[in-house]
Order: C-alpha cells, then sequence, then structure tokens
C-alpha cells in the first residue's frame, strides 16, 4: 500500500472558535492529535526545549503520530551550516526524547545563504553521520535550485521541501533528495495570515496524491490568524473524499 500522507500544522495551537472540531484532551496538543497525524515543531527555531519537554509532548500523542523538529537556528542562519557541530549534537540530544515518534527533522535556510558546497557538503555529511532520520530543506535563495545543489541534498537524501508562497517557480514543488515528499503551505497571498480556498486545496491534493508511494507531509503554516487548524482539517477531508471529490473542488 503507498505510505500515508500526514497532514498537519506548524506548532499546535487551536483557536477557542475551532475546539469543536477537535476531540476531547487533557492538552491543545492531545486535542490537535485527535484529528491530524503530525505537527511541526517550530519553537525549537527559537529556542531550546528540555529533552523531557519532547519526551512528554510524544507520551501526550498516539502511537502513529509523528512530529518533525526545526533545527535551530544557530546551525542555519547564524552559523550558515559552518562549525555546527556542538549545537547540531545539542539539538540532537534534545529531540531524542521523541523517540519514534520523531518523523522528520527540518532544515529551514535564510534568504541570504546561497549554495556553497564546501560548507553544504560538510554539514550534511556530518548530519548523516549523526542521524537517519528523514530530513527537509527549505532553502530560500535561488542558487539552491541549480543542478549542483540538487546533486548534495540527492547524495545526502535531503528532501528539498516545496513551499507556498513560492519565492520561485521550482519552490513550488518538492525536490527528488530522498524519498520523503514535504510541502510547507504559509498563507497566499498574505504569508501566515491567509486562509486557502478550495481550489488551491484541491490542486495541492491532486499533486500530493500523485506523489505515488513516497511518504508525503503537507504542513500548514499560515497559523496568525487560526487557518492552519481549519485549512488542515478541510485538506485531509478532500484527501478522505477521493479524486472525484478533488475534482468538483478544482471545478
Amino acid at each position: 500500500m503507498p505510505s500515508p500522507i500526514r497532514v498537519g500544522c506548524a506548532g499546535w495551537s487551536i483557536a477557542s472558535a475551532q475546539r469543536g472540531l477537535f476531540g476531547d484532551g487533557a492538552s491543545m496538543l492531545e486535542r490537535y492529535a485527535t484529528r491530524l497525524s503530525v505537527a511541526e515543531v517550530n519553537s525549537s527555531f527559537y529556542r531550546a526545549h528540555r529533552r523531557e519537554t519532547w519526551q512528554r509532548w510524544a507520551d501526550s500523542v498516539p502511537a502513529g503520530f509523528r512530529f518533525s523538529a526545526k533545527l535551530p537556528r544557530t546551525i542555519s542562519h547564524e552559523l550558515a551550516l559552518r562549525g555546527a557541530g556542538p549545537a547540531l549534537d545539542r539539538f540532537l540530544s534534545e529531540v531524542d526524547g521523541l523517540g519514534n515518534k520523531l518523523g522528520g527533522l527540518l532544515l529551514q535556510l535564510p534568504p541570504s545563504l546561497a549554495f556553497d558546497a564546501r560548507s553544504a557538503v560538510p554539514f550534511f555529511a556530518m548530519l548523516r553521520r549523526r542521524s537517519d532520520v528523514a530530513v527537509a530543506c527549505e532553502p530560500r535563495h535561488a542558487s539552491w535550485f541549480e543542478d549542483r545543489a540538487e546533486e548534495v541534498m540527492q547524495r545526502y537524501a535531503i528532501a528539498r521541501a516545496a513551499a507556498d508562497p513560492a519565492r520561485l517557480p521550482e519552490a513550488a514543488r518538492p525536490g527528488a533528495g530522498g524519498a520523503w515528499r514535504y510541502w510547507r503551505w504559509h498563507g497566499a497571498p498574505r504569508m501566515y495570515y491567509s486562509r486557502y480556498d478550495d481550489q488551491a486545496l484541491a490542486l495541492l491534493a491532486a499533486e500530493v496524491a500523485a506523489a505515488g508511494r513516497a511518504p508525503a507531509w503537507v504542513i500548514f503554516d499560515n497559523t496568525a490568524h487560526g487557518h492552519a487548524a481549519t485549512d488542515a482539517l478541510r485538506f485531509q477531508a478532500l484527501l478522505d473524499a477521493g479524486p472525484r471529490a478533488r475534482r468538483r473542488s478544482h471545478a
């Protein structure tokens, strides 16, 4: 059978008006996990979490639930992938608290960071020596979409995430590196604020379904006005309804 498509949000915040859409739970995360199968932890980009915190989150969700964890900005933005060994070791020792509920790592690069094999190759090689978990990278400089960067990411099984809004056409589609397909939809036309209409979600559902057997994760990051949770649920409903319903939504 094809690998499951996982749908979730950046974080697990649920606005009070949306809470009736989710089941009961002792925490927001427990309620979130009654309807969605993955959560992207963005807060780890800004600050460290104790290993016990990650473990508590893992203990709060069903056995089949998974997390993706965003690498710290110290690694991606401040060090620009250079000399990042100690910071990477700290981060991996913390997220190890998730156990088998760690489904993947997310590396988001700053728009100013151009591809440079002298830093990218050592970093990806170091990461792969330390972890075999799936990795998605969201680059935002045009040089990361050229053949040399694609070859390096494929060599180290780094999946290039698809983003919306896309800074250039290639950024809208997942890269070929690795067997993982990862979409991050930030809200359009206004990033983080706008909701997606039915047609946009139907087009995305068709694209994700076309990924075949490759594991596919779709994360909604339009959290500023609480649209991420409802868009994720609407998108999950489209997937569950099948191709015919997607075609009706697209019409």
